[in-house]
């Protein structure tokens, strides 16, 4: 079997402007990046403003494993799959960041005969979108900086810096540092500060929530670097950095397209990360895709804990869109995983009771799927389980857990092999999703906005995650007070949280009950329009493993990329 970038690289790309036509975007509208890539002109937004809306498809998952389950290769997949049923659907994913692509995970174009293309530029530096977010991101912390350096005009308490600087590598010694080092006189003032993964970064948050270049200035402009001495919270337009900030990201504003493997229109904008941001590409994407196709298919990234719940309260309320189905993805491999007995480990041989008949494990480890179908429900939204199959799993496994979802109430189960097969490995998913999207639906946000920050909080970790109860430490209660005196408690939540299970605890696997939820921190996203609490030992930027990705990756002779997965 060839790898996914062998597949990649044999694979027959169209002319960016082909795929274009398929939507009806006119040449005036589009900005190449060479043959294959384009950015959207945000003038057609104008345009295409009284067009009928298609038909909106969250894709989402149960708990992954550190080897992901197949959420991005299931939505190429089903778009493609759609297309071959006569929808005409495009993909709405986000651009990955370069941390997994060197780190645990690696590339995020889908794989195998379900990925997008061309496959080395979306992995990599694209249209360099990320890069710009992590420029503005610095230069905000480096006008901060000098006006602490030059006479603190503003009154910035060092105290209460809560900006920190961005790059888009996982770096844990960047985590904690101190700066200003060397001589006060021409060196700045000492303070602690760190990095943050540029993707978890207010900014691309930002970007993300923005619904046009105005939104973004304002946005950029309330952005808030620290508090004064007197507790006045100090932005980035008193900082007067906001203009500057707003013209390095003009570009980025504007979404990319690209195409699948099957030719199919893919749209690409902005990366956040779920488990720290609200792990979902940008809203102005999604109208554009929405206004031009009769289906959209995107992600939510991780669980239905993480990306989905932020998409529903966090990104459906900003653009007042409404999805009409939700696919779960789940794998035999992370059910088996989930009854706790096995050990997932990147880069290692999985456990021979992960890969042979083990229908005892899929019983103890099913409720995992259970709580996210449970959890998709609470927002009225109808719900189909695609089980991304794998060579080793059986027909025994796949009928069981078949059975099992819809006893758990899920609208369809169906099996899907889009990695091996491309669209045609798709197609009874695809008949499933169009018959969801015609279902009633009775859509609904977890929680209303004007109720307390810790109601808030509360109600997702015990609805969604299944804690039984919160416990904050002092900083989070200071923070809260602070918050609620300035009159941001009326803005909704964005649980920082681990992937790697419903819990803030990555070792609790399957469906953890009667836990408490530590809150350690929160932080005020005002810009990007959210709180962020920190649950338990959760990390703004992330570290690489023992043997990263990166160490298989390079370059031949002939200027060809090898290793890229």
């Amino acid at each position: 079997m060839l790898s996914d970038i062998e597949i990649a690289q044999k694979a027959k790309k169209d002319p960016i402007e082909k795929i274009a036509r398929k939507l009806k975007i006119a040449r005036s509208f589009l900005i190449p990046y060479g043959r294959y890539i384009a950015k959207i002109d945000l003038g057609i937004l104008d345009k295409i403003k009284n067009n009928k809306i298609g038909k909106y498809i969250l894709v989402t998952a149960i708990t992954p494993t550190p080897l992901g389950e197949g959420k991005t290769v299931t939505s190429i997949g089903l778009s493609m799959a759609l297309n071959k049923l006569g929808k005409l659907t495009s993909t709405c994913i986000r651009q990955p960041s370069l941390g997994p692509v060197f780190g645990i995970k690696g590339g995020a174009a889908g794989g195998g005969y379900s990925q997008v293309l061309p496959m080395e530029d979306f992995n990599l530096n694209f249209t360099g979108d990320v890069h710009a977010i992590g420029l503005a991101n610095n230069l905000a912390a480096a006008f901060l900086d000098n006006s602490l350096f030059k006479g603190n005009k503003l009154e910035i308490d060092p105290q209460k810096i809560y900006w920190r600087r961005s790059v888009d590598v996982s770096d844990r010694a960047l985590r904690n540092i101190r700066i200003g080092l060397g001589d006060e006189k021409n060196d700045g003032v000492p303070r602690d500060t760190g990095f943050d993964i540029t993707v978890a970064s207010e900014i691309m948050a930002i970007l993300a929530l923005s619904s046009s270049l105005a939104d973004l200035r304002k946005r950029i402009g309330r952005i808030i670097m620290a508090d004064t001495f007197d507790d006045r919270p100090i932005t980035c337009e008193d900082l007067k950095v906001a203009g500057s900030m707003a013209v390095l990201l003009k570009n980025a504003i504007k979404p990319n397209l690209i195409q699948t493997i099957e030719n199919t229109p893919c749209f690409v904008h902005a990366g956040p990360f779920a488990n720290i941001a609200h792990g979902n590409s940008s809203i102005i994407q999604d109208k554009i895709a929405l206004a031009l196709s009769e289906y959209v298919v995107t992600e939510a990234g991780f669980g239905a804990d993480c990306g989905a719940e932020k998409f529903f309260d966090i990104k459906c309320r900003a653009s007042g869109l409404i999805p009409d189905a939700a696919v779960i993805v789940c794998s035999i491999r992370a059910l088996k995983a989930h009854s706790g007995r096995f050990k997932v480990v990147a880069g290692k041989p999985l456990d021979e009771g992960l890969v042979k008949e083990n229908i005892s494990a899929i019983e103890e480890g099913i409720c995992n799927l259970q709580k996210h179908i449970e959890n998709v429900k609470i927002f009225g939204v109808p719900v189909v389980v695609a089980i991304n199959r794998f060579t080793a799993d059986t027909d025994k496994e796949i009928d069981f857990v078949q059975k099992k979802t819809r006893e758990f109430g899920a609208d369809d189960c169906c099996i899907s092999e889009v990695w091996l097969k491309g669209s045609k490995g798709g197609l009874d998913l695809g008949r499933a999703v169009i018959k969801a999207a015609g279902l009633p639906k009775e859509f609904k946000l977890l929680y209303p906005l004007d109720i307390p920050i810790k109601e808030k909080i509360k109600i997702i970790a015990t609805r969604i995650y299944g804690a039984r109860d919160v416990e904050y430490t002092e900083l989070a209660e200071s923070k809260i007070g602070l918050f609620t005196k300035h009159g941001w408690d009326k803005l909704p939540i964005c649980m920082a949280k681990t992937h790697l299970s419903l819990s803030h605890d990555p070792n609790l696997k399957g469906r953890p009950r009667d836990f408490i939820l530590p809150i350690r921190d929160i932080r005020a996203s005002i810009g990007a329009g959210f709180l962020y609490p920190l649950c338990g030992k959760i990390q703004t930027m992330p570290g690489l493993p023992s043997h990263p990705v990166g160490e298989n990756i390079d370059i031949d002779e002939k200027g060809n990329i090898i290793g890229l997965s």
